[in-house]
Parts: structure tokens; C-alpha cells; sequence
């Protein structure tokens, strides 16, 4: 088993199953809220988390990026990570004995109470703003990513995890979804976005969905921007898009309306 990590100033120094090529030019800073990733293909990170925003930010250590190839933690003369499900049927599930391993490897000098450790599973809770909020305020991340039928259940009851779905549908493993859970994240970290104001005004942040936007031309295909927005009038943008907000909410997300009602009362 690889050794604990070692602190050197402010870069840390560890024994670790990351693909160095993929992140050998990222600094490594202590005190950097970090995302673990459990995953069977390490070489599928940083991927679309290395470009834009969340890549320069990750090059400019504002956040650590740590893949852990889950096949590094199987036993045996095969190294099986799997195994048929128990009572039958199709497809593979995760060991719970390999998968554990994994999880007390990246749970080594973490505290749960700062330091989740997340499943991307379709049963999970529905991943929204809130969620990726309360994690930029942890220390770090661990994502498990399932896949071929999932995980054995009994690994996820005994280290605690949380299940977080990104939505009603199924994809062929949790690596898509945790990029897509990090780059959420990511993006409410202190100076990845440069513009704290970003982050107060987009959907999800008020309970609301976003209002339209517009910018240059002031005129296109004859249509042309709501004059409350040229006006100058601050107050008047402001109570406009907050309308705009209301309305389009209430149309397209009843839900939502219907919990932010609730939270005005």
C-alpha cells in the first residue's frame, strides 16, 4: 500500500496512483480544496476539466485534481475489481473489498466532516447549486464512479457514502458525472471565476432560473434589446430581471417555483 502523504512547505509530496503524465504540470498546493476521483479509467481526467476555467484555475493550483485507478487495489493472481451479481443476473458490480481499499486510501488524513465521499449512482439525490455550494466549502472530495450494475451496496453502508445523481437517466459509468459534479464545484471556489457577482446571479442561486441576457448587436434579424436594459436606471434592470426570473421559473420549473414560494412565506 503506498505510503502517507508528506507535507514539504506548501507543496505536498505523496506517494499516489495518479496518472502523472495527465497532471504533471499542475501544482500540487496544500490547503487547495482538492477532488479525488475512484475510477477504473484515470486517463479519462482532468478531460474537459483541464480547458477553459477550471483548467487555468487548476494549473494556477486554485484547486487539485487526483484520479485513483481502482484496479490498483484488487488481490489475487487476477485482480479481479468485479464480480457477478449475488442472487444472478446480467452485467458485473464493484467489490466491495476492492472498493473499500480504494475509498480508506483516499480517506487517509481526511475528516468526513470536511471531506465527503461521493457515488455518482441514478439513485442518489438530484445534484443542484446548494449541493455543489456545500462542497466548495469542504476541504476536498472523493467521487466514486461506478460501473457495468453499480457497486456492492454493502461498501457503500459501511464507509458512508453519498449517492448524488446528475439527473433521471443512466450513462455507462460516473465519470461524466463527476466532471460535470466538479466543474459546478470548481466554479464557486474563491477566484476561479474572478467575479464573486458570477455566481449571485445565475440560475439556481436565488431559488430562480436565470433571466434572459442579451448583449451587442443592439439590433438583430429586427429584433432588438428591451429598452429597460439600456436605460440606465439600475433599479428598473434589476426589478425586470428579477420578474423575468419569477415568470420564466414558473413556466418551465413549477418545482422550483413552487419551493421558492414556499421559502418567501
Amino acid at each position: 500500500m503506498p505510503t502517507p502523504a508528506k507535507s514539504h512547505g506548501r507543496l505536498n509530496i505523496e506517494a499516489t496512483r495518479k496518472p502523472r503524465a495527465l497532471l504533471q504540470d499542475t501544482p500540487d498546493l496544500a490547503g487547495a480544496w482538492k477532488a479525488k476521483v475512484l475510477t477504473l479509467y484515470p486517463d479519462m481526467f482532468p478531460g474537459i476539466l483541464g480547458h477553459s476555467l477550471t483548467g487555468r484555475a487548476l494549473n494556477e493550483g486554485l484547486w487539485g485534481l487526483e484520479p485513483i485507478d481502482i484496479r490498483m487495489f484488487a488481490r489475487g493472481k487476477h485482480r479481479n475489481v468485479d464480480d457477478t451479481p449475488a442472487g444472478g443476473g446480467a452485467g458485473m458490480v464493484l467489490r466491495a473489498d476492492v472498493v473499500g481499499r480504494a475509498i480508506d486510501f483516499a480517506d487517509k488524513g481526511h475528516s468526513r466532516a470536511d471531506w465527503p465521499v461521493v457515488y455518482l449512482s441514478p439513485r442518489g439525490k438530484p445534484f443542484t447549486q446548494a449541493m455543489a455550494r456545500r462542497f466548495s466549502e469542504a476541504r476536498g472530495i472523493t467521487l466514486l464512479c461506478g460501473r457495468f450494475e453499480g457497486v456492492d451496496e454493502r461498501v457503500l453502508e459501511a464507509r458512508q457514502v453519498e449517492e448524488v445523481s446528475l439527473g433521471d437517466f443512466v450513462l455507462t459509468g460516473g465519470e461524466i458525472a463527476a466532471q460535470a459534479l466538479i466543474d459546478a464545484t470548481v466554479r464557486l471556489l474563491p477566484k476561479v471565476l474572478g467575479n464573486a457577482e458570477s455566481t449571485e446571479e445565475e440560475s439556481f442561486s436565488a431559488g430562480l432560473l436565470e433571466h434572459p441576457q442579451y448583449t451587442r448587436p443592439a439590433e438583430w434579424e429586427g429584433r432588438t434589446i428591451p429598452d429597460v436594459l439600456t436605460s440606465g436606471h439600475h433599479g428598473k434592470v434589476a426589478a425586470w430581471r428579477q420578474e423575468q426570473s419569477e415568470t420564466i421559473t414558473k413556466a418551465r420549473r413549477p418545482d422550483l417555483w413552487e419551493a421558492y414560494l414556499k421559502d418567501k412565506s
